[in-house]
């Protein structure tokens, strides 16, 4: 008779909660049970766990064997507890030394010859055996998601003999520490692509910056979409510790993590189909949607109006508070969602209003009902309304003298001005709270004015208020300049067009 304990970890959001494995074999008829809360894709790991270790040519034991994974109230899922499990079985009979197995954490699904399979969530796994100080053995296709994370050892091993050659000190697998550099991403898409347009260029230059949100309103093939799938390339990297949340993110979604562009900020474009689940997260056992997985990045929604309208209004909480809680009867998760919102629509229902063509004959209750799908409340949130108008043909054939700035020139601007923001407040612009708008945005008295008589004027709301004044901050950033002048201020109002009275 033995008692085996190995340590695991589940999954509970983004978190990795620990899971303590504890193995006994005992007299009685043979069985294996498992124990503590294991759903069906654990139960069946008793047939996993046994064909790999008869075909590793190890004895399994004809005894009653009980497998408890607690804590007893975390639900236990997945294929990542069978290494664990079955390394279990084999210390508590006997076949493999105990000494030491506290100074590791197993992960892995077991294939019925024994050979490792990846498994997905890796990156918090190895995040939280790092801060407890212990060794993390894997399957070896997750080891480089895992090597993101410094200051851990980790034991990549492709079958469960290599594991047990190991940890009997037979046959020692190398360890592994590894941090990947920070290499300059090359992108196939670039800013010098977009003719003209230089408002909106601008525009985009200072929502980087603050990364503030952005709504693009505009006739169809006017470049609303081109200019979104551009932002990324002028967007700074992450830093460690963003990088960290956002591929934490990734790496428990069923698209997994791409390691070489773990800096690079996400960018996420759903089509306008997608529900309410998919775009917030869901599920019997929560996963993030497409707001989490555009955590330190942008999220861009192409054809606003037509989203469902329990789609864009749930939205709303996690533009103001950068996470969104799911709730269950059983339990509760938290995702962080701190995303730039960028969003293009068209002026009306066939999309060329004002066109001077003519052709629009929408009428001012179509054009009304149309924009009315996209309420006040999202729109008081977007912090920069941008009109995207048609451009000459001569300036789309010919380009201009002296061709157009690439974004490698532009994004040097904004890493500029958005450390400027990250020396005075540790943050970006538009993650100001009230009270840093009220202490960093000072104006002078003429520039108050300017800010009252345009809230009389276009009927804007306190937030705002505040957004104008975090979008004046940007600019100023982007200027060189200590304080918001009146030329600041007067660009930022220029940005609040779509929620002023009609």
């Amino acid at each position: 008779m033995g008692l085996a304990v190995i340590y695991s970890r589940g999954r509970s959001g983004i978190n990795a909660p620990l899971v303590t494995v504890e193995v006994h074999v005992a007299n009685g008829l043979p069985a294996l049970n498992i124990v503590g809360l294991p759903e069906t894709a654990v139960k069946e790991s008793k047939d996993r766990v046994r064909g790999a270790i008869l075909n590793s040519r190890f004895e399994f034991p004809a005894q009653r064997i009980t497998v408890n994974l607690a804590p007893a109230d975390l639900p236990k899922e997945g294929g990542r507890f069978d290494l664990a499990i079955a390394l279990g079985v084999l210390a508590a009979s006997g076949q493999i030394p105990m000494v030491n197995l506290d100074q590791y954490e197993c992960v892995g699904e077991l294939s019925l010859g024994g050979e490792l399979r990846a498994i997905n969530g890796v990156l918090p796994i190895a995040i939280q055996a790092r801060n407890q100080q212990r060794k993390l053995i894997l399957p070896k296709e997750n080891t480089a998601e895992a090597a993101l994370v410094k200051g851990i050892e980790i034991i990549p091993a492709s079958h469960l003999l290599e594991v047990c050659a190991h940890l009997s000190g037979q046959t020692l697998i190398h360890s592994v520490f590894q941090q990947p550099e920070a290499t300059e991403i090359v992108s196939k898409i670039d800013f010098s692509d977009v003719h003209g347009q230089y408002h909106v260029k601008r525009a985009f230059e200072i929502a980087a910056a603050g990364a503030h949100n952005v709504l693009m309103l505009g006739p169809p093939g006017t470049g609303k979409s081109m200019l979104a799938a551009r932002l990324p390339t002028i967007l700074p990297f992450l830093t460690e510790e963003q990088a960290q949340e956002s591929a934490a993110i990734a790496s428990i979604s069923n698209q997994g993590l791409n390691v070489a562009n773990w800096l690079k900020p996400p960018f996420r474009a759903p089509h306008h189909t997608a529900s309410a689940a998919a775009m917030v997260g869901g599920g019997s056992n929560p996963r993030p949607g497409e707001i989490s997985l555009a955590h330190n990045g942008a999220l861009f929604l192409d054809e606003l109006p037509e989203f469902d309208r329990k789609v864009l209004e749930v939205l709303r909480e996690p533009l103001e508070t950068g996470h969104i809680t799911i709730s269950r009867a059983a339990r509760q998760v938290d995702f962080p969602a701190r995303f730039q919102l960028i969003a293009a629509m068209n002026p009306c229902p066939c999309g060329y209003l004002g066109d001077p063509s003519g052709r629009c004959h929408c009428s001012s209750e179509q054009v009304q009902r149309y924009r009315a799908r996209v309420s006040g409340p999202l729109l008081d949130r977007i912090d920069m309304h941008l009109e995207v108008p048609r451009i000459s043909h001569e300036v789309l054939r010919k380009g201009v003298a002296g061709g157009e700035e690439s974004s490698a020139t532009i994004r040097a601007r904004v890493i500029a001005a958005r450390n400027i923001a990250l020396a005075r407040s540790g943050k970006a612009n538009s993650a100001l709270s009230a009270k840093e708008v009220k202490q960093l945005c000072t104006l002078s008295e003429q520039s108050h004015l300017l800010l009252e008589q345009a809230m009389e004027k276009f009927g804007l709301s306190h937030r705002a208020y505040h957004r104008i004044l975090k979008v004046a901050l940007t600019i100023a950033d982007l200027a060189g300049s200590e304080h918001i002048d009146i030329k600041h201020l007067s660009e930022a109002i220029s940005y609040r067009k779509l929620d002023r009275h009609q």
